[in-house]
């Protein structure tokens, strides 16, 4: 950790916290400005024209891709996805010169944090292992390198890039530490269930750890492990977290296959994780979470709502980064029936759970509490995805029975 003064006050910044010119901080607020007119202002007009011009030609039972074909050759479609692609393009030319600048020192902040006897945080990476296809195939997110590009020893380009485009291309959702996913989820169930206290969790699919962390700031009397296929993502949240003081495991493993022995877990949990998943390889994974599931542990995935519960138009909204976001499971896995799949894993119908939990940043602590306690939030066109006012989170999964 390093210190500097700041208005006659000592302040202690992280390693890991990159050194920007102002020229830098200047492209970056441009882009997340620009982030915010595409999703703000571009989709709103964007829906006002469907609905204006579009919606009184189709037909009763439109679907997604009907919505699809009829807007993929209107302005206001060409405009908003142009521009969408240019701002997330613009994201990686934003973070990298400074990555690629300080690479040599991220590195080695990542092997001093690693080394020091006073960090609890621990990382465990395997020899030779097998990335799968669907990661290092493609760049997720048209993020050059994907999650998974290695420039050397040590090196966390991936981790850094990941939280530091996030930083801009989130423009506050996700809050300071960008965890609010987790941190309003794990708040939720800490809320919505008191007696379930588990003391032991897995984070699948970390990538940087933001959410690992939160869950252990909930239950901090439990134990929290994130594991990831990314060697640089899971060195930067083992760095990130020792910078914090945060005890925490992480560790290189693919979901679909867990090296932990049956019934080790109170909690799995992942974020935005499965529909990156080739739709056989979600079946093995929530096949895996049940396995690992202690009696009464409870599975809890936080993702897309599910195609059949929202809008034709806001499915079709939706599904634009299974087109043009290097995102091919996107569609695949929002028209999966969520209940049977959790069904087939081997959870009881009966213990299938669905929620629509609301920001914790976006409302702070007692007006929080307060919507939790009093609302029900349905999932639908009204409550859930990227067009609703307010920002909430759509979460599913089960809980497994007692033996």
């Amino acid at each position: 950790m390093t210190q500097r003064r700041l208005g006659g006050v000592r302040v202690t910044e992280s390693p890991l916290k990159l050194q920007q010119t102002l020229a830098e901080r200047a492209r970056a607020s441009f882009v997340s400005t620009l982030r915010r007119q595409v999703f703000d202002e571009l989709a709103a007009g964007l829906r006002a024209d469907y609905q204006r011009n579009v919606a009184p030609r189709q037909p009763r039972q439109a679907d997604a891709e009907s919505v699809r074909q009829a807007m993929r050759h209107r302005d206001s479609f060409r405009f908003y996805s142009a521009l969408r692609v240019i701002s997330q393009d613009l994201l990686y030319q934003v973070v990298r010169p400074a990555i690629e600048r300080q690479r040599s020192a991220l590195a080695t902040a990542v092997r001093d944090l690693a080394a020091d006897p006073l960090a609890s945080t621990r990382l465990k990476l395997k020899k030779n292992f097998r990335v799968p296809r669907s990661v290092s195939a493609l760049d997720i997110h048209l993020m050059p390198g994907s999650y998974v590009e290695e420039y050397g020893d040590d090196d966390p380009t991936m981790g850094a890039v990941y939280e530091n485009r996030l930083a801009i291309s989130t423009f506050g959702v996700f809050g300071p530490n960008l965890d609010d996913i987790g941190q309003s989820i794990a708040r939720f169930v800490a809320l919505k269930y008191p007696n379930f206290r588990p003391l032991r969790i897995l984070d699948l699919g970390c990538t940087a750890g933001h959410n690992t962390a939160a869950w252990h700031q909930v239950f901090d009397k439990a134990e929290v492990i994130g594991i990831d296929v990314a060697a640089p993502c899971l060195r930067y949240a083992a760095a990130r977290a020792a910078a914090r003081g945060l005890d925490l495991r992480f560790e290189q493993m693919n979901a679909e296959s867990l090296d932990y022995p049956d019934a080790s877990f109170d909690l799995v949990f992942s974020s935005m994780f499965l529909h990156e998943v080739p739709p056989r390889g979600i079946s093995r994974v929530l096949r895996e979470a049940y396995r690992v599931l202690r009696p009464g542990g409870l599975m809890l995935h936080m993702e897309l709502p599910p195609a059949d519960q929202l809008s034709a138009y806001d499915s079709f909204y939706l599904d634009w980064d299974g087109y043009y976001n290097n995102e091919p499971y996107y569609r695949s896995f929002r028209a999966m029936n969520l209940p049977q799949l959790c069904e087939s894993a081997g959870f009881a119908p009966k213990d299938y759970v669905q929620h629509v939990v609301p920001s914790w940043t976006a409302l702070g602590a007692r007006p929080w509490r307060q919507a939790v306690a009093e609302l029900d939030y349905a999932v639908d066109s009204q409550h859930t995805g990227r067009l609703t006012s307010g920002v909430r989170w759509f979460c599913f999964g089960a809980w497994k029975q007692n033996a």
